[in-house]
């Protein structure tokens, strides 16, 4: 005889599965950072005795949020780069991959977009040179992405009124053309946050000559795409110049004093 199931289970409508919402952070890595001056590439720099990009790995992992960190390296500084991760204690939650990156850093992004797993949902894009990002502000990018928006920037309004120029070789007086409106502008910051899908159509759809892009938002705007911006943070500054140098070492040993990091 067979068994007959009981009519509640028959009448009850399977649960609908949920979706994974996954993010990953790519932090491109493969310049050399020529305005710091000789020595190793930006990014393995130490600061307080430990790299750069160690440092910028670690802020992005300490948003729970992200699962995975991508880091792209130079071809022939894969290996040297991976072994670098290993020997530095990074949360448990948190995995991490290097791959090799390209000639540009749009190149470079895009490896790190390749290199991602299918079930990632959203995709940090973050300088290695931007070490000190407070674990906040990484939270928000993430918040207002998975809220809707498709691109994110941190950024923070301008101290300094800007003038737009009319370029001149170096050394040589430039005629002001413009005065941009302080109060309307914003100086960007990383990690920038994106849709998985909003990203790969800007780096499918969007070619930069030169360089390629800096500026992965600013690709999405050229496909007419909305971009939102959420607060940044002062600790957040690029590490360019010697003298960034001394501030990032003073911001560490400020935090360490604090016993916040």
């Amino acid at each position: 005889m067979t068994e007959q199931a009981s009519p509640a289970r028959d009448a009850a409508a399977p649960p609908s599965p949920t979706v994974p919402v996954r993010t990953a952070a790519v932090i491109p890595a493969a310049g050399r950072g020529v305005r710091l001056g000789p020595g190793a590439p930006k990014a393995l720099r130490a600061l307080s005795g430990t790299p750069m990009l160690v440092h910028a790995v670690r802020a992005m992992a300490r948003s729970r949020a992200v699962s995975l960190v991508v880091v792209v390296a130079p071809a022939a500084d894969v290996t040297s780069v991976r072994a670098l991760l290993q020997d530095h204690a990074l949360p448990e939650r948190t995995d991490f991959r290097v791959v090799a990156g390209g000639e540009t850093r749009q190149e470079s992004v895009r490896a790190g977009l390749d290199a991602l797993p299918e079930d990632v949902t959203t995709v940090l894009v973050h300088d290695a040179a931007r070490p000190l990002v407070p674990a906040d502000t990484v939270d928000a990018v993430i918040e207002a992405v998975h809220a809707g928006a498709p691109a994110v920037v941190p950024a923070l309004p301008l101290a300094d009124t800007v003038k737009e120029v009319d370029p001149r070789p170096a050394g040589e007086p430039e005629p002001v053309v413009a005065t941009p409106v302080r109060a309307r502008l914003r100086a960007v910051q990383t990690p920038q946050g994106f849709d998985r899908a909003t990203l790969r159509r800007a780096h499918e759809e969007v070619e930069v000559s030169g360089e390629g892009a800096t500026d992965d938002a600013g690709m999405c705007e050229a496909l007419g795409l909305p971009v939102v911006v959420v607060p940044g943070h002062a600790e957040a500054f690029k590490v360019t110049r010697p003298l960034d140098l001394v501030l990032a070492e003073a911001v560490l040993a400020r935090r360490r004093a604090n016993d916040a990091f």
